[in-house]
């Protein structure tokens, strides 16, 4: 890239300082250029391009002349023959020690050995306690260089990229510059995992393909409501990082495809009460999602992040987080702990939410004091800086680290394979807890195991790290092989038929190959282990083929994985509907029986495993036959009732059966049976009622005592 001129650099700082010592700048822009006179950057270019392009950076955080003079001479001490004394004398002693303290930043090995790396950081942290800012100088010289990282050697790449994935980025994001973090994670994913980013990138180039620019769509929607509401602000949407979406797979185990939150809205409002007003529309038009509000206006991060935060069922009833603020708290959301040396209009931005570093730090800090030796240091500011991962213990005192939401199921498989595969219990702190037990930062974790035990299949869903679900379906695969086989030859049949096409042997062995998977028999035991689709195996194949819509399913064929013959029934007690979970009971003389997977009289059957069919949806479009019970209070008022079923009928479903369950003076409780397509169906349904100011409460209705 082209080095930028000292003229440049003086406008960019000149655009939020006007105020600006533009002598001192050129002063230190030529001192740093005659220093690195004839030194090459690895790519061929003058090494003074990377000091610039980090000014440069810094000038986007609008920061103050010493610390942009500093970017500019960051290398002189370490590389030339330039000295701290003849610095002090050019630049002054604030400029010489922010010098000297990036100096010495750049000397830690930081990924070297535990006990090398935990002194390191006793010493970064000592750094970051003088002047936070020679931190800011740091992470703009790594963003430089993992953005010019090519003309590295690979060797060297995966470590820097290595080293900015475990410290830099987690330390941006834990300073409170978002933005920074996230550009760093994805510049070190792109070296240390290449081929999972495209992959990421090509699904989410198909996805636009497929349903157009969600993000405008939503974006429209959103503003329409807030024009309802008479809330003037802006809205802003994009798709998250791959990084970000590579992380949410790895944790919840999950394909791109089952992914819902993978666009981000962001609100920025005039004023505080404001925002609590975007969100009452935003959470009157949508369904919100539960447990994913959250309030840091009330209750702010350490570093000054102030936001409200929600999810909600937009469109298609996929989710869609939303953050929304002010325009000052945005500015240190995006800054975070720099906002407090930023300028605007050549006087530092007075900021009422802009924390002071020194606090913050020895909010950070507090904890580290008492560490007696560096690795008990490193323990505490890992435990205090990666917020988004848990660190528990060995019964020996050994650190596990997992991510967030882990399970002791988690914890036994990050020791070993052979400890999670024979885990019967666990104790946390010394008590028996079960094994869905979300663990949390610094518990000591003990796992009992015994000779004999094998994974369970619900094993899948209590576990959240990538290790231990591919550990788990592993084993059942091994144990189930033939079982998944035969069911995945039935579910390739007729995923297969519903696009035109033929599950052939050639067929398999061919998505075989391209998959990276041993055989066509491999494909199959996928399918039917549930850890590939067939849509996926189809999308392989056939990259370019639609399906056909228009086309329904009939309703005599709309679960998969039945034996020839076999017959089937919607078990009463749950009515489970197209696109949720299902499992079949087999009844003599009745044939199979469907449950929804959560269904509470799965239990009485627990003891009798040959009765259970592992049973599919059928992936195309069902007709509106499927009947599920919505328990709705309502006003009694004239027209309301009348009023409730056309809004059913708008949505494209029918009342089969109603009867009132409880009557009120002021309200009615009605049991309504309504004909519907899917879960999606059920959710618009359910979406339109709840939106209805008379309706006063909905909720689907499931009776146990029902019997198939």
């Amino acid at each position: 890239m082209p080095k930028i001129d000292v003229e440049d650099l003086i406008s960019l700082v000149r655009n939020y300082n006007p105020k600006t010592n533009e002598p001192l700048i050129r002063k230190a822009y030529a001192y740093g250029e005659a220093m690195h006179e004839g030194q090459l950057r690895q790519s061929g270019e003058p090494y003074f391009t990377h000091p610039v392009a980090v000014a440069a950076i810094l000038t986007e955080m609008r920061l103050d002349d010493s610390t942009i003079i500093t970017a500019l001479l960051h290398d002189t001490i370490e590389d030339t023959k330039s000295t701290y004394d003849e610095i002090t004398a050019m630049f002054g002693a604030e400029v010489a020690e922010l010098v000297d303290g990036v100096t010495k930043l750049t000397n830690l090995q930081l990924s070297s050995t535990e006990t090398k790396q935990a002194e390191n950081f006793r010493k970064l942290f000592m750094a970051m306690s003088k002047d936070l800012r020679v931190i800011l100088v740091k992470l703009a010289d790594r963003l430089h260089n993992m953005r010019t990282i090519k003309s590295m050697r690979p060797e060297k790449q995966a470590q820097k990229a290595r080293e900015t994935m475990d410290i830099y980025a987690p330390l941006a994001g834990r300073m409170g510059m978002q933005w920074m973090r996230e550009e760093l994670e994805d510049l070190a994913f792109r070296v240390l995992n290449p081929e999972g980013r495209n992959s990421i990138i090509r699904r989410f180039i198909t996805l636009q393909k497929e349903t157009g620019d969600v993000v405008h769509k939503i974006t429209v929607d959103i503003g329409v409501e807030l024009d309802k509401a008479g809330i003037e602000a802006d809205v802003f949407g994009r798709a998250k990082k791959p990084y970000a979406i590579w992380r949410k797979m790895q944790e919840k185990g999950q394909g791109f495809s089952r992914l819902s939150d993978i666009y981000g809205f962001r609100i920025i409002t005039r004023n505080e009460p404001d925002c609590y007003r975007v969100l009452g529309a935003i959470h009157h038009r949508w369904r919100a999602v539960p447990g994913r509000f959250k309030d840091y206006i009330s209750q702010p991060k350490t570093n000054g992040y102030r936001s409200i935060h929600t999810t909600v069922s937009g469109r298609d009833g996929k989710r869609v987080e939303v953050q929304i603020r002010t325009r000052q708290m945005h500015e240190v959301a995006e800054a975070g702990v720099a906002a407090h040396w930023s300028y605007r209009d050549g006087v530092r931005a007075q900021n009422p939410f802009a924390v002071d570093p020194a606090k913050w730090l020895a909010a950070l800090t507090e904890s580290f004091g008492s560490a007696e030796d560096h690795d008990e240091f490193l323990e505490n500011v890992k435990l205090e800086m990666y917020a988004d991962q848990v660190f528990c213990f060995t019964p020996k005192g050994d650190v596990v680290k997992l991510p967030k939401g882990a399970t002791p199921l988690d914890f036994a498989y990050a020791i070993h394979t052979s400890i999670g595969e024979s885990c019967v219990g666990a104790k946390v702190d010394h008590i028996r807890v079960p094994l869905w037990t979300r663990l949390k930062n610094g518990q000591s974790v003990e796992i009992i195991t015994a000779a004999g035990q094998r994974p369970q299949a619900t094993w899948t869903d209590i576990v959240v790290t990538g290790r231990a679900k591919a550990a788990i379906r592993k084993s059942l695969r091994e144990e189930n092989r033939e079982r998944f086989v035969k069911l995945g030859r039935e579910l390739a049949r007729v995923g297969f038929e519903n696009v035109g096409k033929k599950a052939t042997d050639k067929a398999l062995r061919t998505a075989a190959k391209t998959m990276g998977l041993e055989d066509a028999k491999e494909v199959l035991a996928r399918i039917g282990s549930a850890e590939l689709r067939v849509q996926e195996v189809i999308d392989t194949l056939y990259p370019d083929l639609t399906r056909p819509t228009g086309d329904e399913v009939d309703a005599g064929r709309a679960v998969v994985g039945l034996s020839p013959g076999q017959n089937f029934t919607r078990a009463l007690c749950c009515q489970p509907v197209p696109g949720e979970r299902i499992v079949g009971i087999t009844y003599r003389g009745r044939g199979v029986v469907v449950h929804a997977i959560d269904c509470p009289a799965l239990a009485e059957m627990e003891d009798q495993p040959e009765r259970w069919v592992d049973l599919h949806w059928h992936s195309g479009k069902h007709p509106p036959t499927n009947t599920v019970t919505l328990n709705i209070t309502i006003r009694n008022d004239a027209g309301v009732l009348g009023r409730i079923c056309t809004l059913i009928g708008e949505q494209k479903a029918n009342i089969s059966d109603m009867h009132f369950a409880d009557r009120k003076p002021d309200f009615y409780r009605l049991l309504i049976e309504v004909d519907l397509r899917d879960a999606e169906h059920l959710h618009t349904v359910m979406t339109a009622l709840e939106a209805e100011t008379d309706v006063a409460e909905i909720e689907r209705y499931r009776d146990p005592s029902r019997k198939p």
